[in-house]
């Protein structure tokens, strides 16, 4: 097998555009396209294959991802100087493409913790909460008083983590912003990851943990305790209460071991940022074909960043296993819609800068690439923004595509595995749940190995397929769950992770 990577890369056969495989010069001539290069062609992005009329739309996994702006030669590289965004009809035919799954009749297992209650985790963390921003910084001094090697004799507890955030108050009691900060905290709250919570408040914000509490049954919770600062009596009064209850908890929480636990007790959450132009080609495809593993074996996979699956969701709505479900995303891609028109902001916002030096050039584009992450199986359920997950399968669940935000909404909805692919080399932790780095070229794995888990840039080396890789990384998340280390956990990333999605006024 060859390890040389193409000169260029052709997703799809009615595609008026591909991808170079290697930086390509100007004269040089694609011989399986018959075109010479009018441009210099950088890694990533895309040199037309034949001419485009201004106004004529282009296309990339044999989909629409732009249209052109102006006249484009063949041979021209075609990025944001010549491609524009326009409205266009999408076939959603919900339902038209779901298919039985082909269980497995010998589901793979992974070495889980059980909690008491039969719940699974792939981590042991205690949490320290702030119900505000104004108990964060106690929080985070009660968390730093178990740094270095005072856990030592505790070897079964991964970390005391502090989750910690900016809002809680100076906001409205009563809006879908409180309710979704409210659902946020109590999944985090009700997390398997973490054995044991302590709640720490101010005592006069908005969001009274007394609130929180009835609101969202969490009462008769047996693993969390509440403090307020307040009626502690300060500062160090409540670091001094905090670290004696957190070592009183200690013993209890190093009580646990692994066993073997069926795959279905695992929900991975999918993100991909910092991307670039080979995420939808090597990462996301070879992530979505362990997806399709996954749900195989009886998992479950959330899809979020609706705004990134934007002009790819009638790709989903295809899948959906009812018309209830399919509408329901249709209904979050139109909410998305209107939510960026009243911010007087487009969809096409997105990509980033360093997206689009990457070579991603619309929204359309980048969408279509990030799909590939959920793979090829039904979608069974549509969740909004931090609602548990119960469904098992490919779900979605509606987020933004700020990769902290996204991610703290799946956390939330249940999610004890993630997978992240990169293709600029995004540097993410996410405590209390582990998470894989997928590379999707060589070359920023090379330079950032210390970072990223899995080079998905093998694809397109030559050296491996995307079936085999999906496998790959199917096998090494199994080894995740069962408390493997990744590169992430070993940096000590993911305390400052936990970004709730703040949508209302501030007051």
């Amino acid at each position: 097998m060859s390890h040389r990577k193409p000169l260029t890369i052709r997703l799809h056969d009615s595609d008026n555009v591909v991808v170079a495989g290697r930086n390509v010069e100007a004269g040089n001539v694609i011989a399986e396209e018959n075109i010479t290069c009018v441009d210099d062609i950088d890694f990533g992005h895309k040199v037309a294959v034949s001419v485009i009329k201004a106004g004529d739309s282009i296309h990339k996994y044999g989909q629409i991802m732009g249209f052109a702006s102006r006249d484009i030669q063949a041979g021209e590289h075609v990025h944001t100087h010549n491609v524009e965004m326009k409205d266009f009809e999408r076939d959603y035919a919900i339902g038209t493409a779901a298919t039985a799954v082909a269980y497995e009749p010998e589901p793979a297992t992974f070495e889980g913790i059980v909690r008491a209650d039969g719940r699974i985790a792939t981590r042991n963390y205690i949490g320290i909460i702030s119900t505000v921003n104004c108990s964060a910084s106690v929080s985070r001094f009660i968390a730093d008083a178990f740094k270095g090697d005072v856990l030592a004799e505790f070897p079964n507890i991964d970390g005391i983590v502090p989750i910690c955030h900016g809002t809680g108050c100076g906001c409205s009691g009563s809006d879908e912003n409180f309710e979704l900060l409210m659902n946020t905290i109590a999944g985090y709250v009700r997390h398997p990851n973490f054995a044991q919570v302590l709640m720490i408040g101010l005592g006069c914000e908005v969001l009274q943990i007394d609130t929180l509490l009835k609101n969202r049954q969490l009462a008769e919770y047996s693993n969390l305790q509440t403090m307020t600062i307040q009626g502690t009596g300060g500062t160090r009064k409540t670091v001094r209460e905090g670290i004696r209850r957190i070592q009183a908890l200690l013993p209890q929480a190093n009580m646990v071991d692994r066993r073997a636990a069926p795959a279905k007790h695992l929900i991975l959450g999918l993100q991909c940022g910092g991307s670039d132009g080979y995420s939808g080609i090597t990462a996301n495809p070879a992530l979505g074909a362990a997806v399709d593993l996954l749900v195989r074996h009886g998992g479950t996979a959330i899809l979020g960043e609706t705004p990134e699956i934007y002009g790819a969701e009638h790709l989903f709505t295809r899948r959906a296993i009812s018309t209830e479900v399919g509408e329901k995303l249709i209904e979050r891609i139109h909410w998305w819609e209107n939510y960026t028109k009243a911010h007087n902001a487009v969809m096409d916002n997105n990509p980033s800068p360093g997206n689009k030096d990457g070579g991603l050039t619309t929204i359309l584009e980048k969408s279509l690439g990030a799909a590939a992450k959920g793979g090829t199986t039904n979608l069974v359920e549509v969740y909004r923004f931090a609602q548990p997950v119960g469904a098992r399968g490919l779900v979605f669940m509606d987020t933004p595509g700020h990769d902290p935000v996204s991610l703290t909404g799946m956390v939330a909805g249940g999610a004890n595995l993630i997978c992240f692919s990169t293709g600029r080399g995004s540097v993410y932790g996410c405590k209390p749940v582990p998470v894989t780095k997928l590379a999707t070229n060589t070359e920023m794995y090379t330079r950032m190995e210390d970072d990223m888990d899995i080079n998905c840039g093998r694809t397109i080396d030559g050296a491996t397929t995307v079936a085999e890789m999906g496998e790959h990384i199917f096998r090494f998340i199994l080894e995740v769950a069962g408390g493997k280390k990744t590169k992430s956990e070993l940096n000590g990333l993911g305390d400052n992770e936990f970004v709730p999605w703040f949508m209302g006024a501030v007051m």
